[in-house]
C-alpha cells in the first residue's frame, strides 16, 4: 500500500503532526476545491488508496472467491480471507472465524436479533440507552413483537453519557443482552464499555457493541472490552459503502443458527436434510462483496500506517477547538461531554438545523442537520433536530474557522 500523506497540523492549536508537506487532505480526492467536510460521523471520504485498491479488485485482479479452482480466484480467495484477518487484527479478535462479514453494523445488529435472539422468550429483557441509534433500537422492538421479550431503557447522565450506575440498579437475570453505543452518534460520548461487559456478565447477560462511531477514532481490542459482540460498518472508517462486519465470541457464533439460506453457508444439500457450514461461513451466504472487503482491508492498512492514537489525538484537539469556539458566540447550546470523540452536535437559537446547515453549505461547509437516527435521544434533549460537525483524519483548524464563519453568518441572517 502506497503510504499517506501524514500530516495532521492543528497550528495554532498544539496537536499532533506527521510532517509530510501537502498534507492528509491530498490523498482524499472528493475534498477537492476546499471544500470543508464536516460530516464524517455520517460517512467518511475515501482516501486514493481505498479507490485504487476498489478499481483494482473490480478490474485487473477480479474473480470469484471460495469456487474457482483457477488462479486468479484462487489469488482473490486468499486476498478476501487476509482481509478477515484483518479486521480480526484490528479489533482484537483472537480468531479470524470471529469475523463475519456482513453489509454493515445495521445488517449486524438484525443477523444478532434474528439468529441469537431466537433463544429468548416472553420474560426475558434486554437493556437499551436512551441514546442508541435506530439500527441499534428497532432491531430489538422487531424481536419483542417476536417473542414477548422486555426492553428496558437505561437514562444517561447530565453530560449525555450513558448512566451506567442507573444501569447497574436495572440489570436483574432476567437481562439476556445489553446493547449499548461503544460511542454515540450524537453525542459523541465514550461508554466505559469494560464497567458496561462486568455488570452485564453479572447477571448472566451478553453485551453487544456498536462501534460505528468507535473504530474510526479509537483503537479497539474486543478481548480487553470483554464484550461478547461488536458490530461496524466500513464507509465510516475511510472505507466503502456495502460491507461492514460482526464479531462474536466464537463459541456463540458456533451455536447461533444461519439467518439467510443460500449458497456458502452449507454443508451439505439435499431435499430431504440440510446441514450447515461452521462460522463465519453460516452466516454468509451468497457470493460475498468481493470487492468491497478488499477496500475494506485497504482502508485499515491507511487508518494503521498514520496510528489510532495520533488520529483520537487529532481529532479531540479539533472537538476542543470548536466547543471553545462555539461557547465564545451567543445563543448557541452545546450538546454532549466536552471530552467527545471527533463529534460536536449545537443548536442556533431560534434557527432550525435544516436553514444552518443550508447556510454552512451556501460557505462551502458540510455538516449533518437532522435528528441522525436518534430521535428518542432528540426526545431527551427537547429538541427535534439538531446540527452536527462530525471530524475526521482529513479535518483542521481552517475547517473550523470555516464553521464559525458560517455561523456567524447565519446569526446575521436570523437577527
Amino acid at each position: 500500500m502506497d503510504e499517506p500523506h501524514n500530516s495532521l497540523s492543528l497550528a495554532p492549536t498544539p496537536g499532533p503532526s506527521l510532517g509530510r508537506e501537502g498534507g492528509i487532505r491530498a490523498d482524499f480526492p472528493g475534498l477537492a476545491n476546499n471544500w470543508r467536510y464536516l460530516d464524517t460521523g455520517a460517512t467518511a471520504q475515501k482516501p486514493q488508496v481505498v479507490i485504487d485498491a476498489l478499481a483494482r479488485a473490480m478490474g485487473a485482479e477480479y474473480a470469484t472467491v471460495h469456487r474457482g479452482v483457477y488462479a486468479r480466484s484462487a489469488n482473490m480467495t486468499l486476498a478476501f480471507e487476509a482481509a478477515r484477518r484483518k479486521v480480526a487484527k484490528f479489533i482484537g479478535a483472537t480468531d479470524e472465524r470471529e469475523i463475519v462479514f456482513t453489509r454493515g453494523a445495521t445488517e449486524a445488529i438484525n443477523l444478532v436479533a434474528h439468529s441469537w435472539g431466537n433463544q429468548l422468550k416472553a420474560g426475558d429483557r434486554i437493556l437499551l440507552s436512551v441514546l442508541e441509534h435506530h439500527s441499534n433500537i428497532v432491531p430489538w422492538q422487531l424481536l419483542r413483537d417476536r417473542t414477548g421479550v422486555e426492553i428496558d431503557v437505561c437514562p444517561l447522565t447530565e453530560d449525555g453519557r450513558i448512566d451506567l450506575d442507573a444501569a447497574e440498579k436495572m440489570l436483574t437475570p432476567a437481562h439476556k443482552l445489553v446493547a449499548f453505543a461503544h460511542i454515540s452518534n450524537v453525542l459523541g460520548s465514550v461508554l466505559d464499555a469494560k464497567r458496561a461487559a462486568n455488570m452485564a456478565h453479572a447477571v448472566g447477560a451478553k453485551l453487544l457493541l456498536d462501534g460505528c462511531q468507535a473504530v474510526p477514532h479509537m483503537a479497539v481490542d474486543v478481548a480487553a472490552l470483554d464484550c461478547d459482540f461488536y458490530v461496524f460498518s466500513a464507509h465510516k472508517l475511510y472505507g466503502p459503502t456495502g460491507i461492514g462486519a460482526l464479531w462474536a465470541r466464537y463459541d456463540i457464533l458456533d451455536a447461533m443458527p444461519p439467518w439467510h439460506g443460500g449458497g456458502a453457508m452449507i454443508d451439505r444439500v439435499s431435499f430431504e436434510r440440510t446441514t450447515y457450514a461452521p462460522p463465519p461461513a453460516r452466516f454468509e451466504a451468497g457470493t460475498p462483496a468481493i470487492v468491497e472487503v478488499i477496500a475494506l482491508a485497504a482502508a485499515i492498512d491507511y487508518v494503521e500506517a498514520i496510528g489510532l492514537d495520533v488520529i483520537h489525538a487529532h481529532e479531540q484537539a479539533l472537538v476542543r477547538e470548536t466547543r471553545d469556539a462555539l461557547r465564545r458566540m451567543n445563543s448557541i447550546r452545546l450538546f454532549g461531554p466536552d471530552d467527545a470523540a471527533g463529534i460536536v452536535s449545537f443548536e442556533v437559537e431560534g434557527v432550525h438545523p435544516h436553514d444552518v446547515g443550508t447556510i454552512l453549505d451556501e460557505e462551502n461547509v458540510a455538516i449533518r442537520a437532522g435528528h441522525h437516527c436518534a430521535q428518542p435521544l432528540m426526545d431527551h434533549l427537547g429538541v427535534a433536530a439538531t446540527a452536527r460537525a462530525s471530524f475526521g483524519i482529513y479535518n483542521d483548524v481552517e475547517d473550523v474557522a470555516a464553521l464559525v464563519r458560517g455561523l456567524e453568518r447565519v446569526k446575521r441572517i436570523f437577527g
